[in-house]
């Protein structure tokens, strides 16, 4: 059975960086088996500004999308170039940057032909199309891939991304029979919340390890007000993207110190993940994304989890940075195979859901 090397990159709306992850693949479709083998992280660099301005729905020229969107292409390259350090593989996923998302519209800031003619090799892009397509939210779209790398058939596990907005997916116990009986969703906003309240009150991205928000105090008001919000969120049962931020919300409690209001935002967020998100039998709950660098936010989290294991998806063996990135690669793989990706009961899209994918391929002949 050969084994394919696969790269998936992702860069999420926190836009805090580009990761790259390198997993092999042994086996076809559902029987296959990935394994993380290395992740790479790069800034965005000059490119991170522009994508922000695009995210944030900002008047741009053509010129400049083209030119926003060609860059980070070359950035994708040499991320990608940096992490195989002179190995091969055999296929790119890339994800693209999300700027607006409301389905059925969404947009993958993405230009891949550069990648696939600079390594040789195929690139698969545009993930989330064909499910809007079938009138599905084109959104979660990892829950097929965290099947893959971290199921367990003898004890449910929720895999928590803590991202720019969280997404859950519950695993159920069992074996492919199961797969009917995965359960994800979007959440409600969280590091897009957090950082946001950092860029407004202490002047930079985000709150380093938590730890403005570890000397705060939960405000009760501020802390039932953000509960509340983020509650219509995780009770709406859509994807959430563009107008979810909740920036109006750091505004309207302009009063409250700096630490108080990230202390109480992330106690409301942590509320709102573990119960309304992780299923009532998950024994396990490993935890991904920017926010698990975030101690005030785990902390808030392990204590509400009742008895649950709570840890990091290093512990399954994936880095928690790179969870992402990882999963688009297995996804990349199953869109290779032409299994689809989405779940209709998860997506709401149309059932049997669509294989999805659109692909680049490199000159005939080329190889890096």
């Amino acid at each position: 059975m050969s084994t394919r090397r696969v790269v998936g990159c992702m860069t999420g709306t926190s836009l805090d960086g580009l990761d790259v992850a390198l997993v092999t693949i042994e086996g076809r479709g559902l029987a296959m088996r990935a394994r993380f083998v290395r992740g790479r992280s790069t800034p965005l660099g000059s490119v991170g500004p522009s994508l922000r301005r695009l995210a944030e729905q900002q008047a741009m020229t053509a010129r400049e999308v083209c030119s926003a969107q060609h860059d980070f292409a070359l950035l994708h390259v040499r991320a990608i170039e940096a992490l195989l350090d002179s190995e091969a593989c055999d296929i790119v996923c890339v994800h693209g940057q999300t700027v607006f998302h409301e389905p059925p519209l969404s947009w993958q800031v993405m230009q891949p032909a550069p990648i696939a003619h600079a390594l040789g090799v195929p690139v698969v892009y545009d993930l989330r199309q064909a499910d809007l397509a079938a009138d599905g939210q084109g959104a979660p779209i990892t829950p097929m891939a965290d099947w893959v790398l971290f199921r367990d058939e003898t004890s449910p596990v929720s895999v928590v991304n803590l991202g720019g907005f969280c997404n859950i997916t519950n695993l159920p116990a069992g074996g492919d029979e199961a797969i009917d009986r995965i359960d994800a969703r979007d959440v409600c906003a969280c590091n897009q919340l957090l950082d946001a309240i950092a860029r407004a009150r202490l002047g930079c991205g985000y709150d380093t390890d938590g730890a403005t928000a570890m000397n705060g105090a939960i405000v009760p008001r501020v802390y039932d007000d953000a509960k509340r919000l983020l509650e219509r969120q995780a009770e709406s049962g859509r994807s959430l993207g563009t107008g979810d931020e909740l920036a109006a919300w750091v505004d309207a409690h302009a009063d409250a110190a700096s630490e108080d209001l990230l202390r109480s935002a992330g106690e409301a967020i942590a509320e709102v993940i573990v119960r309304r998100g992780v299923a009532s039998d998950s024994r396990q709950v490993l935890l991904a994304g920017g926010g698990t660098m975030n101690r005030a936010l785990i902390a808030a989290i392990s204590e509400r989890a009742q008895g649950r294991s709570v840890c990091t998806t290093d512990e399954a063996g994936v880095p928690a940075a790179y969870r992402e990135a990882a999963c688009f690669a297995v996804l990349g793989a199953l869109c290779q195979d032409g299994v689809p990706i989405t779940l209709p009961h998860v997506t709401r899209c149309s059932s049997p859901a669509p294989v999805s994918g659109a692909w680049v391929y490199p000159a005939r002949g080329r190889s890096a």
